[in-house]
């Protein structure tokens, strides 16, 4: 029995001091300096209290064993699926869809025009008074913002006339040619050149009147245009951020990942777009500033990952720090199949970190509300894009804080596996990231040093 119990002993000391040295190093290189402090403590503490057994085995025999015995249980249970209270899924037969002359970039835009103005607060009185008080705060780029950087301002500002001057590559004419193409080898090929181009996810939906907005809003020239809703068939598109990058949040360095990345998703989405184009169907690209669709609904309902409390996508890997884009076509193409759920909106319900640490407020603690006639999450928008022109960056910092904005490294996928098994491993998991990294983060005064950070 001392034997095998040795051997056991062994076996659960390189297993567990191998946990904490990778949970260590990963911490290290991330510069989460509080996790690698505690990783190196728990080392040397389990460390030591192995080695204590070794001494004292013939001793505390039947101590030892029910240890041992208690980790294998506790080891079993980790791995076993069960969510008694699961989500049931999201009943959107009744969803209506949403105008977008009633999102903040609209309502902040037409303070530009002042027939529209007109027009929005005889629909939606409701909203004046609020918006007039934004109205006053510095638009994006004046140096009256917090994060205001005189010499890289000027960056994001160019990436966004960039996006504006990219509109017109957005959708065009299809080869007057038709071809014949099998559908999934087609899909499969989009999925290629998508990849190819930057995307690190790409799946299919076939659209319904929800997903559309029922108006334009962002632009004055079809300010109350209905959207053209002919599409059949979604490709929605994940680019991911930079962990590092939103990791600064809110400070400048966000708005420059944001806008760096809504750069890439335009490039992926207009080339895909005119790929189809060139087989002779019709297709759309919808990237920032030119949207006709939501793209949150649709990347959930495509099964690329799951609405969290922030109201926006968490990927399957990279979480809430992504950037999405749309391509809508004629064409039809398969669905995408359904990944296994990785029960992040369980997660979700538990968690609140995103709630407990906005500045401004704009994350609910509570369940999911109905809005529109569908369950779901959102921010408060008023409150959100108030403080975005305050600071001047578009904050990021509940991403910033959400323990599934990771680098996609060996130990952050175990915990992504092991927070999906049940809901005992979730309770445990938040308790963890609590202790390594913190339940509340500071926010930084100014910007950092180095804004643009290249890996």
């Amino acid at each position: 029995m001392t034997g095998i119990l040795t051997f056991i002993n062994w076996a659960v000391l390189i297993g567990t001091s191998f946990f904490f040295l990778i949970l260590g190093i990963s911490s290290f290189n991330e510069k989460e300096y509080r996790a690698f402090l505690i990783a190196t403590v728990c080392f040397i503490l389990n460390l030591l209290f192995w080695t204590g057994l070794f001494y004292t085995l013939p001793t505390f025999q039947f101590a030892n064993i029910l240890i041992i015995s208690g980790l294998g249980l506790f080891g079993l249970i980790s791995f076993l699926r069960f969510f008694p209270k699961k989500f049931s899924g999201r009943d959107t037969s009744k969803a209506e869809q949403y105008d977008e002359r009633n999102m903040m970039f609209a309502r902040n835009n037409i303070q530009h025009h002042p027939e529209l103005m007109k027009t929005y607060y005889r629909l939606h009185p409701e909203n004046e008074s609020t918006d007039r008080q934004i109205h006053q705060k510095p638009e994006f780029g004046e140096k009256e913002q917090i994060y205001h950087d005189p010499y890289t301002a000027p960056c994001y500002e160019a990436a966004f006339e960039y996006l504006e001057k990219s509109i017109p590559l957005s959708k065009g004419k299809p080869a007057e040619i038709k071809s014949s193409i099998d559908p999934v080898t087609f899909s499969k090929t989009i999925i290629d050149v998508a990849k190819f181009y930057g995307a690190c996810d790409v799946a299919f939906l076939q659209l319904k009147p929800y997903h559309f907005y029922s108006h334009k809003g962002r632009h004055s020239k079809t300010w109350g245009d209905k959207t053209d809703q002919a599409h059949k068939t979604a490709i929605a598109i994940v680019i991911p951020m930079r962990v590092k990058m939103i990791k600064k949040g809110p400070t400048s360095c966000v708005l420059q990942e944001s806008a760096q990345k809504y750069v890439e998703a335009a490039k992926i989405s207009n080339i895909l777009a005119g790929y189809i184009r060139n087989f002779g169907y019709q297709a759309r690209a919808h990237n920032d500033g030119n949207y006709d669709t939501l793209c949150v609904p649709i990347a959930v309902e495509a099964g690329l990952g799951e609405l969290g409390r922030m109201g926006i996508l968490m990927h399957r890997v990279h979480g809430p720090c992504v950037r999405l884009a749309v391509v809508t076509t004629d064409l039809e193409l398969p669905d995408s199949p359904r990944h296994r759920s990785l029960y992040m909106e369980e997660f979700c319900k538990i968690c609140k970190k995103c709630a407990d640490n906005c500045p401004s407020g704009s994350i609910s603690h509570d369940d999911e509300p109905y809005s529109r006639n569908i369950r779901h999450w959102s921010v408060h928008q008023e409150k959100c894009f108030s403080y975005w022109k305050t600071i001047g960056s578009d904050c990021a910092f509940c991403i910033s804080v959400c323990p599934y904005t990771k680098p996609n490294t060996l130990i952050h996928k175990f915990v992504r596996f092991y927070i999906s098994r049940n809901a005992l491993n979730q309770k445990i998991a938040l308790f963890m990231d609590d202790l390594l990294y913190g339940r509340n983060r500071k926010i930084a005064k100014s910007n950092p040093e180095k804004i643009f950070i290249q890996t």
